[in-house]
């Protein structure tokens, strides 16, 4: 949302606050859109429309039907990696990878708001980070990351290129590498993008891994197969020597844009560490100008780094970006702020059974999963050992470092296995539940805390983990409406419940949330927070109806 800073019309960043990471953008007339990598979390791809580059509105989901998107056996940490969006006469296309369940797939659609195809499998192309390039003599190039031949060194990776059939969704002639980084032995060189300006291509891409050492890079060349040349100022943008301690870091994976008006931006993503080097809130969406130079572009003229406060965009504002909600499940469809972990093999909620509530279905499937080891390198045999079920959770991005979120439920709970309430999620193993249940034969409010303490033999390529669960706090309570409200400042979050709004108590303060960080529970995503209900292992027919949801920011 734009602001006003000594007279001047300035936005803040992030432009999508939250886990919103590899941003990719494509301009249509005077209307952007713009997607985001989605992982392990149904419905993917969230996709935002814009008239102003600032101020941006969800206008659904990309691959939002089980025939588009399986995520079956997937980590949270796998799923759907780095979408690019692009437009070319009359059609949308997105490119992206399914880490675990098919590889390299393209869907198009006329209208963005949807309905996409099913996906096209692009057969023989290794790899993941596609991208789509439309050149001006008629021909569509794939480009992609893949592993190099004969790899040196953990991250050795290559930049290549091929041309691509549209009609028939298939690659043909010869694959070309173009580029294998800025850097002497570059370390993950991946999210290609191609341009063509004033007669160079240029080729973007993220180096040094996705990171403190993260870093965005560009070479050029007259041909598209090459060869190419880097910008002797790479990189062109990073904070890795801006040390841990700075306030935006992890800076990389950006796509470019030309405004109606001549203007070029980049969006990219970064993250905001808070309370040490911890980032609870993922990688998330940056916008910055960028001027050219020497055929070059110079982005964040000035200073060189992503800065907090820019002039906003010269373009029309056509409305104001929300990132709080107030749901009070009024409607037949969810939101689109919400999301399930993995795809739903069936629908465990209904918004009509009780209008004006959302009505979970209690699940034998617990919250907690097998562990699993990240998605790629010598684990990557492994990855499907985890839980392959969604478990009965619905849930929106902690979007603020200080926010407050509150709910009413009505649960009658049975038996001890049966809980319900409110989860704050990082990944399989770390998380927080604030949940009612019963225990010793009296209902009770507890706070869950869960980590995993993982062992990975890179040697080997064994991983193996104890799961550690406790208690934090339990009080004996009972009442037919239950509400419950989580609220942070920073890293201190802090549980309250109570049968009214006005007569919440608190039932733990002070706990350090920094396990909901991915620099502490690995993995690439951001801290989710939402509704569950579960009987962990044991069959349930029983129900949980929850009235609203409230999310707001405290900043």
């Amino acid at each position: 949302m734009s602001i006003e800073i000594n007279d001047k019309q300035v936005f803040n960043n992030p432009i999508l606050p939250g886990f919103y990471p590899d941003p990719s953008i494509c301009r249509v007339g005077e209307e952007y859109y713009m997607i985001n990598s989605s992982f392990v979390f149904f419905p993917g791809i969230p996709i935002f429309k814009s008239t102003d580059l600032v101020n941006w509105g969800q206008i659904g989901h990309v691959l939002d039907r089980q025939s588009q998107l399986n995520l079956e056996g997937e980590g949270y940490s796998g799923g759907i990696f780095a979408p690019t969006i692009r437009y070319h006469e009359g059609v949308f296309y997105v490119i992206t990878t399914n880490m675990s369940n098919g590889g390299n797939f393209i869907v198009t659609a006329r209208d963005p708001k949807g309905t996409w195809s099913d996906p096209y499998w692009i057969k023989n192309a290794d790899g993941i980070d596609p991208s789509l390039f439309f050149d001006d003599d008629g021909r569509t190039y794939y480009t992609g990351t893949r592993t190099s031949k004969n790899p040196q060194y953990m991250g050795d990776h290559e930049i290549w290129l091929q041309e691509i059939d549209l009609n028939q969704m298939k690659l043909k002639g010869e694959s070309h590498i173009l580029w294998k980084g800025a850097l002497k032995n570059a370390s993950f060189v991946e999210g290609p993008h191609l341009y063509k300006i004033n007669g160079f291509y240029y080729l973007l891409i993220s180096e040094g891994g996705t990171q403190h050492y993260h870093s965005v890079t560009i070479a050029r060349s007259k041909n598209i197969l090459g060869t190419y040349e880097g910008n002797p100022g790479n990189p062109i943008l990073t904070h890795r020597h801006l040390g841990k301690g700075y306030t935006i870091s992890n800076v990389g994976h950006a796509d470019l844009v030309e405004t109606q008006n001549g203007e070029w931006y980049m969006v990219a993503l970064a993250s905001r560490p808070y309370g040490g080097d911890y980032k609870n809130l993922g990688r998330e969406t940056f916008l910055i100008p960028v001027i050219w130079e020497d055929e070059w572009p110079l982005v964040s003229p000035g200073t060189g780094k992503v800065e907090f406060t820019y002039p906003i965009p010269i373009l029309p504002t056509s409305f104001v970006s929300e990132s709080e909600v107030r749901d009070d499940f009024d409607n037949e469809i969810l939101n689109y702020k919400w999301n399930t972990i993995r795809t739903p093999k069936e629908s465990f909620w209904s918004l009509t059974e009780k209008p004006g509530f959302l009505r979970l279905k209690v699940s034998q499937t617990g919250m907690l999963d097998n562990i699993n080891p990240p998605p790629f390198g010598p684990f990557e045999k492994y990855k499907k050992v985890g839980n392959t079920q969604s478990p009965r959770f619905i849930g929106r991005r902690q979007q603020h470092i200080n926010f407050e979120a509150c709910t009413k439920m009505e649960f009658n709970t049975q038996n001890e296995y049966e809980t319900a309430g409110i989860a704050l999620i990082q990944n399989n193993n770390h998380q927080f539940r604030l949940e009612y249940s019963i225990e010793n034969g009296q209902k009770v409010i507890r706070l869950i805390k869960c980590i995993a303490k993982i062992n990975l033999d890179f040697k080997n390529a064994t991983f193996s983990y104890e799961n550690i669960e406790s208690t934090l706090a339990h009080k004996v309570f009972s009442s037919e409406a239950v509400y419950l409200k989580v609220s942070a400042k920073g890293q201190e979050y802090n549980f309250y419940y109570g049968s009214s709004l006005n007569e919440m108590e608190l039932l733990a303060g002070n706990i350090d949330g920094r396990i909901l960080s991915s620099d502490v529970a690995g993995g690439f995503i951001g801290t989710y927070i939402g509704l569950f209900a579960s009987s962990n292992g044991k069959y349930s027919n029983n129900i949980v109806d929850f009235d609203w949801f409230d999310y707001k920011s405290q900043d």
